[in-house]
């Protein structure tokens, strides 16, 4: 059991938790929600004891045993298997002492304790582990070296997962995931036989995996029973319920004031005038727990285009010569809403280069439209922003004989006023970044928008915000995200990348989740 009694934390003159209570009991699932910056993040060092409270308790039962990711990508010659295996250090400590230990007493405690904690079935686990997020037979068995910054926080991730700790501590753990790779960690989160508290802003994780959710804001947690879309309802029923009551108890001090102001200069009614009065000093209001105003994202209007904007046949794109995709064949037109579907090295970032522009075909017949105009969004970019600048410089350089008023209007439509525009990108918080990026790849009036997992770095509401973006843009949009609930309210069309082709798929999106979730359960259990 995990709790937390009046926990008060402060960093920089800042109060992130303010005598906060929280009570999760053994073997709940839970998710953490709050705004970006609420202190989430912070909670979980408390529970770790990486950071100390300033004030009251946080008391872990028994002999709990706490895990999380690790916050280092691990690397080097040691395998992805090797790595996880290595991860449960009692199983680790035990199979080395085993092999020199001579004393045949203490090697009968070693064994017996390898069999308490399934040592023996191990290396399939740990396969199996890493299989559903991704790496097949080969890949696991090469040097975490070869692997990118993405892949290797899978290998943590596996880690983990894979030490069944009593308490499994997880911070956005499909942010580097593939849809794919994300399915299949629901299904098994869902089935974890521990206690689980998970930070997510994915809404289609938190209403499949958690039986309960706690909310932080403004420094306090409040403790919601259900999953995500539960929570939600709770809340806003609960917002509803405060302000009506709080219309009541307005309309009846001001009934109350009108007898007062009318009565209170006659003698025969003072009292009652005085009495009046103190029962309106009683009268309190339910404090709003209002959310800080969600920022509302905005894309501008393309100019209209003939159709299609871009057109394709037997196109091999790829690089240094070598084909990744062939035989591709298609259009794109301003009325398209098309997800990528495929696991990860399958094509599907080579596929939104090729439609960018950023790639050009091998062989075959590619023509995009003269005027056409595509805003690509991937995560490097991000990383690409030029420390010491802020977020005007980036955009005049993008726009060099921009007015700056102008200027200054489009940074607006993402959230960036004037002072906001002036902060050094270094200063600026991920999600931030996010949206200075989205204002960057929109400020030419793009008619093709391509978002190549966009929504790692946004919170739920702001998801929400560029969901309705993409929804009102009125130009193409070429979508390839983890994020499910996102894909359900954008998306009209499905293609799928695999086999080293694109090709539209025919089922629906659980349709294909069904499929993805079959294919993972087969690979495994090979």
């Amino acid at each position: 059991m995990l709790k937390l009694d009046k926990v008060t934390y402060r960093i920089a003159g800042r109060t992130l938790l303010e005598e906060t209570d929280l009570h999760l009991p053994k073997g709940h699932h839970a998710g953490l929600v709050g705004r970006n910056g609420c202190g989430k993040s912070t909670l979980f060092k408390l529970i770790l004891g990486s950071v100390h409270a300033d004030g009251g308790n946080v008391t872990l039962t028994g002999r709990m045993k706490v895990a999380t990711v690790a916050q280092e990508t691990p690397g080097g010659e040691q395998t992805p298997l090797e790595f996880v295996l290595s991860s449960h250090r009692e199983m680790d400590a035990l199979l080395k002492e085993a092999e020199t230990c001579e004393d045949p007493e203490r090697i009968g405690e070693i064994h017996a304790r390898l069999a308490e904690i399934d040592a023996y079935t191990a290396e399939a686990r740990a396969a199996q582990i890493l299989a559903g997020l991704g790496y097949d037979h080969e890949q696991q068995n090469q040097p975490l070296s070869r692997f990118s910054g993405g892949w290797r926080m899978r290998v943590a991730l596996a880690a983990a997962l894979f030490q069944e700790p009593d308490l499994l501590l997880l911070d956005e753990p499909t942010n580097h995931l593939d849809l794919e790779a994300a399915l299949w960690l629901e299904g098994f989160l869902k089935s974890y036989p521990h206690t689980l508290l998970i930070i997510s802003h994915d809404r289609q994780l938190l209403n499949a995996v958690a039986t309960r959710i706690y909310h932080l804001h403004q420094g306090k947690i409040m403790p919601y029973k259900g999953n995500y879309d539960f929570y939600e309802r709770a809340r806003r029923e609960q917002l509803m319920y405060a302000a009506a009551y709080n219309e009541k108890v307005e309309a009846q001090r001001q009934h109350m004031m009108k007898f007062v102001e009318r009565f209170r200069a006659k003698a025969s009614k003072a009292r009652q005038a005085q009495s009046r009065l103190r029962a309106i000093e009683k009268l309190e209001t339910v404090p709003l727990m209002t959310d800080d105003p969600t920022l509302k994202i905005d894309f501008p209007d393309p100019e209209k285009l003939a159709p299609p904007l871009i057109s394709f046949e037997k196109v091999s794109v790829g690089y240094e010569g070598i084909p990744v995709l062939k035989n591709l064949n298609g259009s794109i037109t301003a009325e398209d809403r098309i997800a990528l579907l495929g696991q990860n090295g399958n094509g599907k970032s080579t596929f939104a280069k090729l439609l960018s522009g950023r790639l050009e075909s091998m062989y075959g017949y590619f023509h995009s439209s003269p005027k056409v105009r595509v805003g690509y969004f991937h995560q490097h970019q991000m990383e690409d922003l030029k420390r010491g600048w802020t977020g005007f410089d980036h955009l005049s350089e993008i726009m060099p004989k921009t007015p700056e008023l102008q200027i200054r209007a489009h940074l607006g439509r993402f959230g960036f006023n004037k002072e906001k525009s002036e902060v050094a990108v270094e200063k600026l918080s991920g999600g931030e970044k996010a949206r200075l990026v989205l204002a960057l790849m929109t400020s030419q009036k793009p008619n093709i928008l391509i978002f190549d997992e966009p929504t790692n770095h946004l919170d739920v509401e702001m998801r929400e915000s560029l969901m309705m973006a993409i929804n009102n843009f009125k130009g193409a949009v070429i979508l390839i995200t983890h994020d499910w609930h996102l894909l359900r309210h954008t998306v009209d069309s499905l293609w799928l990348v695999a086999n080293h082709t694109v090709k539209p798929y025919d089922g629906d999106l659980e349709e294909y989740r069904r499929e993805i979730l079959g294919l993972t359960s087969k690979r495994s259990s090979r």
